[in-house]
């Protein structure tokens, strides 16, 4: 009954639509859980996206769109003109799912295992790219029908390793950007969605600015002396110098940090030394990210890691290392952009249900996107309205779910931003 009460306040918020194109938005949905339900069972990696790709641009080739394939190794770009002349807007969606092993009991389970590295384990759509996907095929089917109704161009850009990509790669928007993604045409404005798993189904978040986090990972290597684990005082001890780096890492959130200006968060992911039980090893390895909302305080902890990580391991008669990896910018909302399409997020979803939100302390990697060109980037619920909050999996765990009644507010919300911005 919630559901169809939901169906029914969606259809009869449509504002500014012709009845044909009320109607096509509609009848698209069985078809978006469908392919929702297909990607959801066939989940691929970063970067190995082979089938999830073959998939779009067969469906993107079957609605008479322009489309390229192999942008950035696995991604799809598709090409829809209007009747009329006019600006170009993208709208994007991730398309790689992540190395962990489904949980739930839904009929469409992922059974797909795989090795990641050296660590077996399943391979499951723990993010919502899958309905990410399913949304955006679902938009470009409908305005297919609708070009009369389109001043300008849309492209549609399925963009692979969102998560990351493997080491020694390159990959995800910042590779796309690289090869001219945002190019022939030149792109005006990029609009992409997150379903959430912790925000009710039928509605919209959004945050003007600073959204989500710039996300800076980072690698660092203990160096110590190997020797037996029964004469400790033969070895340089590569772990205790390793806890202590962890340890004074914090301090530098804690105690140099003004987090009363932004959030800083710093987390260790990985910790890994030695082989067994009697052995002091000769190496540890840490690897972690470093969130940040401010560039100043990234660039200062940045510096204030390089200057600790080395000191604590010398007090140890250690030596350490620090390399930095790929740094993800923050995602940020162009004020004005905003401001212009918070009427399309109302007549989409009603008033009542589009939400202001503070910052998130995650990280997109549809900020290199915005780097380029101004964007925006919102949330779309997708938690089942009868599951508590304090409830609801999060994102990357193996019991993550969504409701799939909530994708049908995502085409429309796609639509409602393509139309008003290209036609107003």
């Amino acid at each position: 009954m919630k559901n169809l009460i939901f169906t029914l306040t969606l259809l009869t918020s449509i504002i500014g639509f012709s009845q044909n194109l009320e109607t096509d938005i509609t009848e698209i949905e069985s078809k978006i859980i469908e392919w929702r339900r297909y990607f959801h069972e066939n989940p691929e990696l970063s970067n190995r996206e082979f089938k999830t790709a073959e998939k779009i641009a067969a469906h993107l080739k079957s609605l008479g769109l322009e489309v390229q394939t192999g942008i950035a190794h696995t991604g799809v770009v598709a090409l829809l003109k209007g009747n009329n002349s006019g600006k170009v807007i993208a709208l994007r969606a991730d398309i790689d799912a992540l190395p962990v092993t489904e949980r739930t009991d839904v009929s469409f389970k992922s059974h797909v295992k795989t090795n990641f590295d050296g660590v077996d384990t399943g391979v499951m759509h723990a993010c919502g790219h899958d309905t990410h996907i399913a949304i955006l095929m679902g938009v470009a089917e409908v305005l297919s029908k609708h070009k009369d109704q389109i001043n300008g161009t849309i492209k549609f850009i399925f963009q692979p390793a969102e998560e990351g990509f493997p080491k020694g790669e390159e990959g995800g928007a910042a590779l796309m950007v690289k090869e001219g993604v945002l190019k022939n045409p030149d792109v005006d404005v990029i609009f992409g969605l997150h379903i959430s798993a912790d925000s009710n189904v039928g509605t919209i978040e959004y945050k003007p600015g600073g959204t989500m986090a710039a996300a800076q990972s980072f690698e660092i290597i203990v160096k110590g002396k190997q020797s037996h684990g029964s004469t400790p005082w033969a070895s340089i001890d590569p772990i205790m110098a390793a806890v202590k780096i962890i340890d004074g890492l914090q301090t530098l959130v804690s105690r140099e940090m003004e987090l009363t200006k932004e959030a800083v968060v710093l987390s260790i992911g990985k910790f890994t030394s030695g082989v067994r039980s009697n052995i002091i090893p000769e190496t540890a390895q840490i690897i972690g990210t470093l969130r940040t909302l401010d560039y100043g305080m990234q660039d200062q902890i940045k510096k204030r890691m390089e200057e600790m990580i080395p000191a604590i391991a010398k007090a140890y008669r250690a030596s350490a290392t620090l390399e930095f990896g790929v740094n993800y910018p923050i995602t940020f909302n162009d004020l004005d952009l905003t401001a212009q399409m918070i009427p399309s997020f109302e007549k989409a979803a009603g008033k009542e249900n589009v939400h202001l939100i503070k910052a998130i302390t995650g990280a997109e990697d549809f900020s290199f996107f915005q780097k380029e060109i101004p964007g925006l980037y919102f949330f779309l619920g997708g938690k089942p309205l009868d599951v508590p909050v304090e409830e609801a999996a999060s994102h990357h765990t193996p019991d993550f779910y969504i409701d799939e009644s909530g994708m049908l507010l995502g085409v429309k919300t796609f639509i409602q931003l393509s139309l008003d911005y290209l036609n107003n």
